[in-house]
């Protein structure tokens, strides 16, 4: 997906956990951060604490969606997706993508990958792996206006 996308239509999901929202609920909004895990992804589960940071931090400004991208057929249990988002505190809401829908709609083949839009739902910034959470940090206080 390139810079200045507009967000795609949050369709397909298999489920949704913790509640449910759609592309018209997040754009005109406020700017928004989808965070692509996966509960076999070890590296998703150490960056996990610090997108709870940003959610927590930034609730009364900035949108935090999760989306559950299974890599194989044990990531696809259902159960198992519920106790991992538990164990990690994962309260805002979450896309289960079973069948790729928003994985393919973004383009996306990583996890953990983290999409930052602006409040008219274009595509600000990009990026995959498990480190650079300082870069992260830095495009989302840009997107929401915050001097550093």
């Amino acid at each position: 997906m390139k810079l200045r996308t507009p967000m795609p239509e949050l369709t397909g999901a298999t489920e949704w956990l913790n509640g449910e929202l759609t592309r018209q609920d997040l754009v005109g909004n406020k700017p928004t951060l989808f965070h692509f895990w996966s509960i076999s992804c070890h590296l998703c589960k150490e960056a996990m604490s610090n997108v709870n940071e940003f959610r927590d931090q930034y609730k009364d400004q900035l949108n935090v969606v999760a989306v559950h991208m299974p890599r194989s057929e044990k990531d696809l249990d259902l159960d198992e997706i519920k106790k991992v988002a538990k164990e990690h505190d994962i309260t805002q809401p979450i896309f289960i993508d079973n069948a790729h829908k928003l994985t393919d709609a973004f383009e996306n083949q990583y996890v953990p990958a983290y999409y930052v839009f602006d409040s008219e739902g274009q595509l600000r910034h990009f990026q995959a792996g498990g480190g650079g959470m300082k870069m992260l940090t830095k495009r989302v206080n840009r997107v929401l206006g915050i001097k550093e």
